[in-house]
Protein backbone atom coordinates (compact mmCIF):
# COMPACT_ATOMS: atom_id res chain seq x y z
CA UNK A 1 0.00 0.00 0.00
CA UNK A 2 3.07 2.61 0.17
CA UNK A 3 1.72 3.39 -3.39
CA UNK A 4 -1.32 5.12 -2.08
CA UNK A 5 -0.20 8.92 -1.63
CA UNK A 6 -3.09 8.90 1.43
CA UNK A 7 -1.68 6.79 3.35
CA UNK A 8 1.89 8.28 2.87
CA UNK A 9 0.20 11.46 3.94
CA UNK A 10 0.18 10.04 7.51
CA UNK A 11 -3.66 9.89 7.45
CA UNK A 12 -4.71 6.56 8.91
CA UNK A 13 -8.00 5.26 7.17
CA UNK A 14 -11.39 4.98 9.04
CA UNK A 15 -13.16 1.84 8.20
CA UNK A 16 -17.30 2.45 9.39
CA UNK A 17 -18.35 -1.02 10.42
CA UNK A 18 -21.75 -0.46 9.00
CA UNK A 19 -22.75 -1.53 5.07
CA UNK A 20 -23.23 0.55 2.21
CA UNK A 21 -26.95 0.71 1.37
CA UNK A 22 -26.35 0.03 -2.71
CA UNK A 23 -26.86 -2.88 -4.37
CA UNK A 24 -23.28 -4.34 -5.23
CA UNK A 25 -22.95 -6.70 -2.19
CA UNK A 26 -20.27 -5.02 -1.03
CA UNK A 27 -19.37 -5.21 2.95
CA UNK A 28 -17.46 -2.51 4.22
CA UNK A 29 -16.84 0.82 3.90
CA UNK A 30 -13.55 2.59 4.18
CA UNK A 31 -13.32 6.16 4.18
CA UNK A 32 -9.75 7.60 3.89
CA UNK A 33 -8.91 11.09 4.96
CA UNK A 34 -5.89 13.32 3.23
CA UNK A 35 -4.68 16.42 3.99
CA UNK A 36 -4.10 16.97 0.81
CA UNK A 37 -7.38 16.99 -0.40
CA UNK A 38 -9.10 19.98 -0.13
CA UNK A 39 -12.15 19.84 -1.77
CA UNK A 40 -12.76 16.87 -3.61
CA UNK A 41 -14.59 13.66 -2.35
CA UNK A 42 -14.21 10.30 -4.60
CA UNK A 43 -14.94 6.35 -4.61
CA UNK A 44 -14.65 3.44 -5.84
CA UNK A 45 -14.72 -0.16 -5.04
CA UNK A 46 -11.55 -2.42 -3.97
CA UNK A 47 -12.11 -5.96 -3.64
CA UNK A 48 -15.45 -6.05 -0.87
CA UNK A 49 -14.85 -2.75 0.46
CA UNK A 50 -15.98 0.38 -1.19
CA UNK A 51 -13.14 3.06 -0.14
CA UNK A 52 -14.42 6.93 -0.35
CA UNK A 53 -12.01 9.34 -0.09
CA UNK A 54 -12.49 12.72 1.91
CA UNK A 55 -10.48 15.81 3.00
CA UNK A 56 -8.86 15.77 6.73
CA UNK A 57 -11.05 18.88 8.09
CA UNK A 58 -14.30 16.86 7.02
CA UNK A 59 -16.78 16.82 10.16
CA UNK A 60 -18.09 13.44 11.08
CA UNK A 61 -21.44 14.69 9.67
CA UNK A 62 -20.01 15.80 6.73
CA UNK A 63 -18.45 12.60 6.24
CA UNK A 64 -21.64 10.90 6.53
CA UNK A 65 -23.46 12.95 4.14
CA UNK A 66 -20.82 12.46 1.83
CA UNK A 67 -19.93 8.68 2.33
CA UNK A 68 -24.36 8.55 1.59
CA UNK A 69 -23.80 10.53 -1.69
CA UNK A 70 -20.89 8.64 -3.06
CA UNK A 71 -22.44 5.47 -2.76
CA UNK A 72 -25.45 6.12 -4.23
CA UNK A 73 -23.25 7.58 -7.17
CA UNK A 74 -21.47 3.94 -7.25
CA UNK A 75 -24.68 2.33 -7.54
CA UNK A 76 -25.75 4.46 -10.38
CA UNK A 77 -22.87 3.81 -12.60
CA UNK A 78 -23.10 0.27 -11.92
CA UNK A 79 -26.64 0.07 -12.45
CA UNK A 80 -25.85 1.45 -15.99
CA UNK A 81 -22.83 -0.56 -16.76
CA UNK A 82 -24.66 -3.75 -18.92
CA UNK A 83 -22.40 -7.19 -18.58
CA UNK A 84 -21.49 -9.37 -21.00
CA UNK A 85 -22.62 -12.33 -21.05
CA UNK A 86 -18.93 -14.12 -20.01
CA UNK A 87 -19.76 -11.51 -17.14
CA UNK A 88 -23.18 -12.73 -16.28
CA UNK A 89 -22.02 -16.19 -16.85
CA UNK A 90 -18.77 -15.59 -13.98
CA UNK A 91 -21.58 -13.70 -11.60
CA UNK A 92 -23.98 -16.59 -11.93
CA UNK A 93 -20.61 -18.70 -10.74
CA UNK A 94 -19.89 -16.50 -7.89
CA UNK A 95 -23.51 -16.16 -6.52
CA UNK A 96 -24.24 -19.99 -6.77
CA UNK A 97 -20.70 -20.37 -4.32
CA UNK A 98 -22.12 -17.68 -2.09
CA UNK A 99 -25.95 -18.84 -2.01
CA UNK A 100 -26.06 -22.60 -2.25
CA UNK A 101 -22.74 -23.83 -1.88
CA UNK A 102 -21.77 -24.03 -5.70
CA UNK A 103 -24.40 -26.24 -6.03
CA UNK A 104 -26.14 -25.09 -8.70
CA UNK A 105 -23.76 -25.21 -12.27
CA UNK A 106 -25.07 -23.77 -15.07
CA UNK A 107 -23.76 -24.53 -18.52
CA UNK A 108 -24.82 -21.40 -19.97
CA UNK A 109 -25.67 -17.99 -18.64
CA UNK A 110 -26.64 -15.33 -21.41
CA UNK A 111 -28.63 -12.38 -22.67
CA UNK A 112 -31.84 -12.98 -25.02
CA UNK A 113 -34.19 -10.45 -26.63
CA UNK A 114 -36.35 -12.45 -27.42
CA UNK A 115 -38.33 -13.03 -23.57
CA UNK A 116 -40.90 -9.82 -23.12
CA UNK A 117 -43.29 -11.66 -20.53
CA UNK A 118 -41.25 -12.66 -18.23
CA UNK A 119 -37.84 -11.74 -16.41
CA UNK A 120 -35.51 -14.77 -16.82
CA UNK A 121 -35.83 -18.72 -17.84
CA UNK A 122 -34.03 -21.74 -17.17
CA UNK A 123 -33.63 -25.44 -18.61
CA UNK A 124 -32.88 -27.44 -16.30
CA UNK A 125 -32.63 -30.98 -18.36
CA UNK A 126 -29.30 -28.46 -20.11
CA UNK A 127 -28.05 -26.39 -17.77
CA UNK A 128 -29.03 -23.26 -19.34
CA UNK A 129 -30.39 -20.11 -18.04
CA UNK A 130 -31.29 -16.72 -20.23
CA UNK A 131 -32.06 -13.37 -18.69
CA UNK A 132 -34.17 -11.03 -20.81
CA UNK A 133 -32.26 -7.83 -22.33
CA UNK A 134 -35.35 -5.52 -20.55
CA UNK A 135 -33.11 -6.34 -16.96
CA UNK A 136 -30.09 -4.23 -18.34
CA UNK A 137 -29.92 -1.73 -16.51
CA UNK A 138 -31.64 -2.15 -13.76
CA UNK A 139 -29.83 -2.67 -9.75
CA UNK A 140 -27.49 -5.45 -9.67
CA UNK A 141 -29.74 -6.95 -6.15
CA UNK A 142 -32.49 -7.35 -9.08
CA UNK A 143 -30.02 -8.84 -11.63
CA UNK A 144 -28.90 -11.12 -8.90
CA UNK A 145 -32.36 -11.89 -7.79
CA UNK A 146 -33.34 -12.98 -11.14
CA UNK A 147 -30.05 -14.90 -11.44
CA UNK A 148 -30.57 -16.83 -7.92
CA UNK A 149 -34.42 -17.55 -9.21
CA UNK A 150 -32.86 -19.46 -12.21
CA UNK A 151 -29.80 -21.44 -10.26
CA UNK A 152 -32.35 -22.38 -8.03
CA UNK A 153 -34.67 -24.01 -10.32
CA UNK A 154 -31.03 -26.18 -11.52
CA UNK A 155 -31.92 -27.38 -8.10
CA UNK A 156 -35.65 -27.42 -7.76
CA UNK A 157 -37.76 -27.26 -10.70
CA UNK A 158 -40.72 -26.19 -9.37
CA UNK A 159 -41.84 -22.88 -7.18
CA UNK A 160 -42.74 -25.03 -4.14
CA UNK A 161 -41.95 -24.32 -0.39
CA UNK A 162 -38.07 -26.49 -0.96
CA UNK A 163 -37.41 -23.96 -4.01
CA UNK A 164 -38.62 -20.29 -1.84
CA UNK A 165 -36.26 -21.71 1.16
CA UNK A 166 -33.31 -21.40 -1.24
CA UNK A 167 -34.04 -17.88 -2.33
CA UNK A 168 -34.73 -17.29 1.42
CA UNK A 169 -31.21 -17.32 2.24
CA UNK A 170 -30.56 -13.87 -0.47
CA UNK A 171 -31.53 -11.19 1.73
CA UNK A 172 -32.75 -8.78 -1.07
CA UNK A 173 -35.46 -11.35 -2.23
CA UNK A 174 -38.28 -9.26 -1.02
CA UNK A 175 -37.30 -5.46 -2.32
CA UNK A 176 -36.06 -7.49 -5.75
CA UNK A 177 -39.50 -8.77 -6.36
CA UNK A 178 -41.16 -5.49 -4.84
CA UNK A 179 -38.55 -3.76 -7.71
CA UNK A 180 -40.00 -6.05 -10.83
CA UNK A 181 -43.73 -6.08 -9.86
CA UNK A 182 -42.93 -1.90 -9.47
CA UNK A 183 -41.85 -1.98 -13.46
CA UNK A 184 -44.58 -4.13 -14.27
CA UNK A 185 -47.03 -2.02 -13.12
CA UNK A 186 -45.53 0.94 -14.59
CA UNK A 187 -45.39 -0.59 -17.80
CA UNK A 188 -49.21 -1.13 -17.67
CA UNK A 189 -50.02 2.49 -16.65
CA UNK A 190 -51.81 4.62 -19.60
CA UNK A 191 -50.02 7.11 -21.37
CA UNK A 192 -50.70 10.51 -19.42
CA UNK A 193 -52.71 12.18 -21.42
CA UNK A 194 -51.47 15.25 -23.26
CA UNK A 195 -47.79 13.53 -22.65
CA UNK A 196 -45.39 14.84 -25.75
CA UNK A 197 -43.50 12.10 -27.56
CA UNK A 198 -39.45 12.08 -27.45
Amino acid sequence: MSADPLHRAGTPPRVPTSPPSGGSGTSAIEVRRSTRRRRTVSAYREGDRTVVLIPARMSEAEEQRWVSVMLDKLAAQESKRVLGDTELAERAERLSAQYFQGRARPSSVRWVTNQNTRWGSCTPAEGSIRLSHRLQGMPEYVVDYVLLHELAHLLVPGHGPRFWRLLDAYPRTERARGYLEGVVAADRLPQVPGARER
